[in-house]
């Protein structure tokens, strides 16, 4: 069983998430190639995906939205696990409850025409140049804080779920 761990990145988080998924399931016993999206040609040689996107103002990259849309619109028996990397660890106070409402959003937008077997908003890289300057400022009001927000641990359980769910497959 191959899996493909796709990603589409505009800072190098979410590929760095993507690169610790592939290795966190290859550690199991899964065969995975992790790429950039814009570098897969073709998907009929993959067993499952896991794909995943930056997101800016609530969306994937449209390169990520496109290859779920037109490249795995009808998986079949192939499972499709979602990932997107976004700022809520970043948020505070009320923000805080943004997060929540993301999700729905994300998926939304995305509209994939298959159901996927779980979607994970994960928190990111957020740094000043990240930022427009309107950016910046909205950002300093709301009382965000930059840095590197990834929670390592959680990263690491849900590739480990996903591997044991394709162990047991």
């Amino acid at each position: 069983m191959t899996v493909l761990v796709g990603y589409a990145t505009a800072h190098g988080s979410t590929r760095e998430i993507a690169h610790r998924i592939g290795s966190r399931m290859r550690t199991a016993g899964v065969e995975v190639d992790v790429r950039a999206l814009e570098a897969v040609d073709e998907v009929s040689g993959y067993d499952a995906f896991v794909v995943g996107s930056a997101i800016h103002d609530q969306k994937w990259l449209d390169e990520a939205r496109n290859f779920v849309r037109r490249d795995i619109a009808a998986p079949g028996s192939r499972p499709v696990w979602l990932f997107s990397v976004g700022m809520p660890g970043a948020l505070r106070g009320p923000w805080k409850r943004l997060m929540y409402k993301e999700v729905p959003a994300i998926e939304e937008d995305l509209a994939a025409p298959f159901s996927a077997r779980g979607h994970r908003l994960f928190s990111g890289v957020i740094r000043p140049g990240h930022l427009s300057r309107r950016g910046r400022l909205m950002f300093r009001l709301m009382g965000c804080r930059y840095g590197d927000h990834r929670d390592w641990g959680e990263i690491d359980g849900w590739a480990q779920e996903i591997a044991g769910t394709l162990a047991h497959r």
